[in-house]
Order: structure tokens, then sequence, then C-alpha cells
């Protein structure tokens, strides 16, 4: 020891010491024992190697420190605590890894303040030569009249090494954290850990049996931190094929995977054979010996996922009880491994949905720009709430949010269905509250009990909120499931939210239903629209409708020059909650709608000569535009067509729309009639029938839509 404590019965470095002195008598641990013991991977003694009657005698040790967590005495004779630099004055803290500084110096000030004693922490210690030493750490107040702390170790049995490390390896979903937490266990064992996992488990691909020449290893892990030789294969970087291939047949003998040990230098440069493998494997140039242990998933056959290798100095080759501990480590951690990559296949599949629906461009008449945050950055934050926005065939733009109960793989494939049907049903020509009828039947039938709660998730109490717009005549039609109310900006400046009719939500039970309503409101060029999920403005420590007011207030200050993908993150930074409960979705549309000149609309009676005024009609603004004469003459008889079809078949009032839209001219005639045209076969010798496939072969697209008066055809030519 450094110096004597002083002679106090109730002193805990006292007894720690005194008890110390059974177990290691002064001047007799060396006689007691062999006269060397063998070292471990890091050149200090191996428990494995000692004496069985010697093992006890390894593992306890004492520091007393002062009120400024400095070292004042120290009982750490045994060998195994050899190359802890506890010098008396030195601050305790120096023993400590980095980043566990923080949290080991709050416990010593807290024993320290309350007198209360904290017992048993696993922690790593850091030896001199930078491997570290695993132990159970005590701290227990000093008795008075003397001040500071005892600190206790008891170096831990490979044994409880092992619970540890698995422990710690199986706290993080993340691949790459997964390998660096089984790399850093490992190098108790030696001086270098590297993990090289199959490129299929790294991106979280299916992993079965392939032939040995496609395997490829990218190398996921490698601890210590420090500059490596050029050459040497780092984090990130894959292994030359050659490298793969060997280490794949090395650890699949007769079939079965299998640990090797390759003891030193010379014989890794003969089963390499390169001495280009050589830099890319040997992590320097002095002589080294290698043990490689497959990552082995259990099953018939079994499934290599990788290889864990461990490095150290050749004079120290590895003992069978050593290789022993390290399969038993690996292999109690593989499965670790593959849950890391189910998890990274699962988070892949959940962004490239998120990614599918992410809103599209709405043409010029309608800016939008969105911001999506999940709660947290992994598959099990996203998946519940969706944003879309996507022009229309009829050259209307649809606005749609979504907020699916729950989150990860279920939320997200719910979330893909309800927006992939949504989409379907708009560009089919449905009003938006037909659409949410169709989303609310849809949610109930996945309810059911073989479909829904049999996979133990739910799709119930969700909501949507739909808007249409329609450039022509600047208004929304809007409908709602259960969502909060949008916010809408006036070009005059006035925000506030729209006055939407409330609804339980979709697949509420069948007494509960109530028909989806329609809100038509009229948006000038120059409004903003805001449709959101509730994760933005619902905060526990405020009302909700303080935080409505608070997102109409942000969503207000928006300019009409500012940037609106810019304004959307910047209204999202102030309004989002400080706590974050659920996902964050924003969207804003800035509407713009057509020029005045690019759009006509005529009402017409139902009468025989409806098609002749249509057709003059359309011709004089056709030569106003000065449309080619070929164009001219396919939207005259297009025209001429349908006007005819709605005088015959519907009656009524018949409004005729003409559109000019970039390179295409968009033809509507709508009327009251509720009969869907169809396009059916017709025989030679058929009158009528005709008309619908000379709109077919005039068009690049037609369509209907359903109004509240009736319906609208609509049908698209290329100028």
């Amino acid at each position: 020891m450094d110096s004597t404590p002083p002679s106090s019965s109730s002193s805990p470095f006292d007894l720690v010491s005194s008890a110390l002195g059974r177990y290691i008598p002064r001047g007799q641990a060396a006689a007691s024992g062999p006269a060397e013991p063998p070292a471990d991977a890091a050149g200090h003694p191996s428990e494995h190697d000692l004496p069985a009657a010697g093992r006890q005698e390894q593992i306890l040790g004492a520091v007393n420190l002062d009120r400024e967590l400095r070292v004042t005495h120290r009982n750490l004779e045994a060998p195994v605590f050899a190359g802890l630099d506890a010098v008396t004055g030195s601050p305790f803290v120096n023993l400590l890894p980095q980043g566990d500084v923080p949290t080991v110096t709050r416990r010593l000030r807290q024993v320290l303040e309350t007198g209360e004693a904290h017992v048993a922490r696993v922690q790593r210690l850091r030896r001199a030569d930078g491997s570290e030493l695993v132990v159970s750490m005590s701290i227990l107040p000093a008795a008075a009249p003397q001040e500071g702390l005892t600190v206790s170790l008891i170096a831990m049995a490979r044994r409880l090494h092992l619970y540890a490390a698995e422990t710690a390896i199986g706290t993080s979903l993340d691949i790459g954290e997964t390998a660096q937490s089984l790399a850093e266990s490992l190098l108790a064992w030696g001086d270098v850990a590297a993990i090289d996992l199959d490129f299929a488990v790294w991106t979280g691909e299916g992993v079965t049996e392939r032939a040995q020449g496609r395997i490829r290893l990218r190398r996921a892990a490698l601890v210590p931190d420090r500059a490596w030789p050029e050459g040497y294969v780092t984090l990130g970087d894959d292994l030359p094929g050659e490298a793969s291939r060997l280490l794949a047949q090395a650890t699949r003998r007769a079939d079965t995977p299998q640990s090797i040990v390759i003891p030193d230098r010379a014989a890794i440069e003969l089963v390499l054979g390169s001495p280009r493998l050589v830099r890319a494997l040997v992590p320097s140039d002095r002589s080294a010996g290698v043990a490689c242990v497959p990552l082995v998933l259990e099953g018939d056959p079994p499934v290599v996922l990788g290889v864990a290798e461990v490095w150290r100095r050749a004079d120290r080759p590895f003992a069978d009880s050593e290789l022993l501990d390290l399969e038993e480590l690996v292999a109690r951690t593989s499965h670790h491994v593959d849950l890391a990559r189910q998890h990274q296949r699962e988070h892949t599949q959940v962004l490239a949905l998120q990614r599918r629906l992410l809103p599209r461009s709405g043409g010029g008449t309608i800016q939008t720009a969105s911001v999506y945050q999940p709660t947290t950055p992994d598959s099990a934050g996203v998946g519940g709430d969706w944003v879309n926005s996507f022009p229309l065939p009829d050259g209307r733009t649809a606005l749609v949010v979504g907020d699916v109960v729950g989150h990860g793989l279920g939320a997200a494939a719910t979330m893909g269905q309800l927006s992939m049907e949504a989409r379907a049903l708009l560009s089919a020509g449905l009003a938006p509250d037909e659409v949410l009828e169709h989303l609310d039947e849809t949610v109930t039938l996945l309810d059911d009990a073989e479909t829904g709660l049999a996979a133990g998730y739910s799709a119930l109490g969700s909501t949507c909120c739909i808007a249409v717009y329609d450039p022509v005549s600047h208004r929304v039609a809007l409908s709602s499931a259960g969502h909060l109310p949008p916010i809408l900006v006036s070009p005059d400046g006035r925000a506030g939210p729209l006055a939407v009719h409330p609804h339980p939500g979709l697949g509420a039970e069948f007494a509960l239903r109530e028909p989806f309503g329609v809100h038509t409101f009229v948006a000038p060029p120059g409004s903003l629209l805001a449709l959101y999920t509730d994760g933005l403005v619902e905060d526990p420590a405020v009302p909700i409708d303080e935080g409505i007011g608070r997102l109409a207030d942000a969503v207000a200050a928006v300019h009409p020059w500012d940037t609106l993908q810019q304004a959307a993150r910047r209204v999202v930074s102030e309004v989002m909650p400080a706590r974050q409960r659920d996902d964050v979705t924003l969207l804003l549309a800035r509407m713009i709608g057509y020029r005045k000149g690019d759009t006509a609309t005529w009402r017409l009676p139902a009468r025989d000569d409806a098609a002749v005024r249509a057709r003059a009609l359309v011709s004089a603004l056709l030569r106003q535009w000065r449309t080619r004469d070929g164009t001219r003459d396919s939207v005259l008889l297009l025209v001429s067509e349908l006007v005819t079809n709605a005088v015959r078949h519907a009656g009524g009032p018949i409004t005729v729309r003409l559109i000019r839209d970039g390179p295409g001219l968009l033809c509507e005639v709508g009327d009251t009639g509720n009969g869907r045209p169809r396009l059916g076969r017709a025989d030679l010798l058929d009158d009528g029938g005709r008309g619908l496939h000379v709109v077919h072969r005039l068009t690049t697209r037609w369509g209907v839509r359903w109004t509240e008066t009736g319906k609208v055809v609509w049908a698209e030519v290329v100028r």
C-alpha cells in the first residue's frame, strides 16, 4: 500500500483492508501461488489460469478518497488490479472510461452529501495500457471523525462479465450500436476486436444459406478507436472479396460453423497468402494472433451472420478456457444482432413507405410544403402519421393528412393502405365525404378478429382530413373524420381554425357513426391552408385550444414571399411542444389558382341547340387563344359529343368549362344527371353508344366526378 491508514475500528477502509489482509497476507501473495501467474489478453493475470485455491484471493481491493474525490490511500495488491494507476493525490475519475465520468462522479458526490452507501455498481476501470477491468464497485461514506469515501472493488469473474456484456449488448436495436457493444465486450480478451457482418445483415435483408463465393462482409465495429495502418479495413469498409471468402470458409469447416485460432503472424501470412490481405486484416505490424468466432443464428441449417475477430500479441496465446468464453459471449449475443437486423429491415420498409407518401407537386395552381417528424428516429416511432398532396386528373388538387393509431410496421401498413385508397378514390372523382365513408369501412374491416386484433394491432379511432381545391372557382371542399380543424389564413392576414363539424373518427361503433359532412369555403389566391396532426399542438401543460391558437398565429406570420418549405419548418419549431409525445405532421398549401384569362365558363339550357351554341362559344375562345386548327377541331367535336350526351341523358342546366393548362386543354361539361357514362363495346350496326368512343379517341384521358347537383364529365386534349 502507498500509506498506512489511521487506526480506527470503525473506518470502512480499515474494515475492507482487514478483510484483504485475511485473504492476501502481506508479502505472501506471490509465495502462495505460482512465481508469476499467466497473463490475460492485456498482460494481466487471468483468473482462468490461476490455481483453483487461489482464485478467490484475486478479487478484492479498496481505495480511500477525500472530499475532492482524490485518492488518499489504496489497497490494490491483488494481481488482478495490476495496471490501475490509483496514485495518491490523483483524481479517482482518472480510472474511469471517459463516458462514465459524469455518472460515477454524481454518485460519489451523492454519497458524500447524504451519507447513504451506494452498493454493487457494475463498473469498468481503465488500466494504464488502455485495457479495462470489470469490477463490482461499492461507495461507502467514511466514518466520523474522518471525511471522504471508501470505494471497495471486487474484480468480477468471467461469468459475471459475460452476464454484464450480454445485458449491455441487448439495449439497442441499432445494428451498428449492437455490433459496437459486442466488440467492446470482446476487448476484455484481447488488444483489438472487430465485428464483420454479412452485407445482407448490415442492410437488414433476409439472411439465407448462399454460395460461399457470393459472401460479402462489411466491418460493422472496431475497437479501440485509434489511428490504423494504411490499407487496414476500418469501420464501414467492405472486406476484400478474397478475405470474405477465406473467413467464411475458415469458420465453416465440415459445413458446421466453428471458431478458429491463428496463433502468430507467420501462420496468418501463410493462410492469407497475399500482402494486400495481410494489410487489410492485421491491425499492426508486430506479431499477433487472432481468434475468429462466427456469429451463428441457430436453425436447421444454422446461418452465419458474420465473424467476430479478437487480436492479441502472439506471446500470449489464447487458452482453451478463453476461447470457450469468447464463443459463449458471441453465442449469447448473436440473436441480438439478428434482432437489430430485423429492426433495420422494418425501419427501411417503413421509411420507404413514408417516402412514397410524401407530397407530390400540385402543379402551377398551388404550392405545398410538409414537415414530418416522428417521435423517435427508429421504426418504433415512424408509422402513424401521413401527409399527401397530389393533382387530380381534372385539374383540382387533393390535400390529405391522416393519423393512424399506434406506431411501427402495423401502423405504417394501415397508413399506406388508407393513403393509397384515398388517392385512388379521389382520382376516381369521389367527393371527400364519400372517400371518408370508404376509409371508415376499411378501418372496420381491418380490425376484424381474423386480420386485425389477431395480429395485435387495431386502427380504430384513426383520423383523417381531406381537402380538394378547385383552382378555377377557388373553392375548397373539406371533410374531416375526427381530425383537428385546419387553419385558414386569408390574403389580408386573418387566420383561424375552420368551423368543421366534429366526428368520432374512422372505425367508430355503428351506433356512434355519423354522416361525414362537407365544409365548402372560398380560398382566394394568396390564401394559406394548414393541415396538421394533433402531435403538433397537443401539450399536457396547455389547453388544446391554446395550442391551435399558437399554430394559427405562427401560420399567419408566414409572408407571401417566404419559401414555403422553410416556413413550414419554422412553424413546427415554434409551435411543437417542448417535450414531443407524438409524431408531428404539418402540411402548408398556398393557393394560386388559374389566371383569369386561362379559363372560361358558360351555362346553357338543356335544349336541342345547346351543342351548336357551345361549339360557337368554344370556337371563338380557341381563336382568341390561337389554338392550332387540328386541336381546335378536336375540341369542338369533343364539346359537341359531351353536350349532346348531357342533353339526351341528363337534363337541367348544362355547364361548359374550358381551361388552358400548360400543354393541355381541359374541357368539362356538367349536368344534373346521376348516371355514370361507361365506355362499352359498340357493334357496327348500332345507332347509338358511339359518343364516348369518340371522346376516348380524341383525348389523352377523361373521367367523371360527382357534385352536389349532379356530375361533371371532363376530358383533356393536348394543344
